[in-house]
């Protein structure tokens, strides 16, 4: 797609034509195609809006029904911020009283038209001229909000940004130029000096701009971000998603703190005044209390686990892996609770006698520190997944006090 197509789209002819497709079905997509040239479409619009009704099926994922109203581009639809995670960012500026923020690698504007809908104007810079093009056309609904092809290195501060309330959003740019599989999917990269913008161009904009925020990767190691600022890790339904870094008046807690969202319950969020600093640990597989606690990717990678055992009065089963036995049985809402019905040492061939005494048909896996294949294992035990005419289990794989562990669980509820 090029900038004409983005216009074209965008123009009163695309969005008549994008208003009149029919939802998405891949078995009528030849068909539809032949229908609209015969209608008179020129044939580039028709196969861009196509594309486009493609890649709005799948933006519903992330975006519900907003997506029907937005235009994409493949990469900047894999890289956008989900709609709840950039209302959650959104919300920082909106209630720091900000006018403007400055959008530094806005891609296709999904934190863009959220800050937007909160009545904080955005001027956004992609350094890729198409999807600045795509994140401008989504930014139509706010006149005073833009998107227009820029580097982030190239922004100047305001001399006095907080008189002027201004804020900066970035969000580096984490794949490197290129194909890298069949897929034509870019490769990540992880390392601090191979994003861009690059790290210290993140934190001169910050020095220079109190109300910043940056969306890095869930990896990010928790001695990069400075002394004062707030370093949260989302996941949304289980999935670790990101780590965003906030200073100055965008902070809420500043350290680690961990934001647990889901989709059919309110957002959690936890920091480190919730946890125990020094969390208790297991001396054997014999000491498993009668429950078991699965902590939310979030809280285990913002090292908040001892939040679990604080409210369980538990102890982590092998530190760092996520897991907090207790003898109570609580709800948490950035933890799942099981009961255990056993505890073993691994080995295949007790885990398969007991399965088999018990005649269970499905087995569902989990895994917590041990690297092990799922299909392999499935057939040793002569098990499938989770099916079955006879009873069902879940068993959790991991380390109890440095040794493997296989420990049969159902949930709490």
């Amino acid at each position: 797609m090029d900038i004409q197509t983005v216009k074209a789209l965008a123009g009163p002819e695309g969005h008549e034509l994008l208003s009149a497709l029919p939802p998405y079905d891949e078995s009528q997509v030849l068909a539809l195609q032949d229908r609209l040239r015969s209608a008179g479409y020129p044939p580039e619009l028709v196969a861009a809006a196509l594309t486009q009704q493609r890649l709005r099926h799948r933006a519903r994922a992330k975006f519900g029904e907003f997506a029907d109203g937005m235009l994409f581009t493949p990469d900047g639809l894999e890289q956008a911020t989900r709609l709840e995670v950039a209302a959650a960012h959104a919300s920082r500026y909106a209630a720091a009283s900000l006018a403007t923020v400055h959008d530094l690698g806005c891609g296709i504007g999904a934190d863009a038209m959220t800050m937007s809908s909160l009545g904080v104007t955005v001027h956004g810079v992609d350094v890729d001229p198409v999807t600045a093009a795509v994140a401008d056309a989504n930014l139509r609904p706010w006149p005073d909000s833009r998107a227009r092809p820029g580097r982030a290195e190239d922004f100047e501060p305001p001399a006095d940004p907080l008189r002027s309330r201004v804020g900066v959003w970035l969000d580096p740019a984490r794949r490197t130029p290129g194909v890298a599989d069949i897929s034509g999917r870019t490769r990540r990269v992880f390392r601090l000096d191979e994003i861009s913008p690059g790290w210290q161009t993140v934190l001169a904009i910050a020095t220079a701009v109190p109300a910043t925020g940056v969306k890095m990767s869930p990896s990010l190691p928790h001695d990069v971000p400075p002394l004062g600022t707030e370093a949260q890790w989302v996941s949304y339904d289980g999935t670790l998603l990101e780590c965003a870094v906030w200073w100055g008046p965008l902070v809420r807690s500043a350290g680690r703190t961990a934001l647990v969202m889901r989709h059919d319950a309110p957002s959690v969020r936890v920091d480190q005044t919730q946890a125990d600093e020094d969390p208790p640990s297991l001396s054997s597989l014999g000491a498993l209390g009668s429950h078991l606690y699965e902590a939310d990717r979030a809280i285990v990678r913002a090292g908040l686990v001892g939040a679990v055992t604080a409210e369980v009065d538990g102890a982590e089963a092998e530190p760092g892996l996520g897991l907090v036995s207790s003898e109570q049985a609580i709800e948490l809402p950035f933890a799942r609770g099981y009961r255990v019905l056993e505890a073993m040492p691994y080995n295949v061939k007790t885990l398969r006698a007991w399965l088999r005494e018990r005649g269970i048909t499905g087995l569902t896996i989990k895994k917590r520190g041990m690297r092990i294949d799922d299909d392999q294992l499935r057939r040793s035990l002569k098990i499938g997944r989770g099916a079955g005419s006879g009873a069902q289990a879940v068993v959790i794989l991991t380390r109890v006090a440095g040794d493997q562990a296989a420990i049969l669980v159902e949930p709490l509820t």
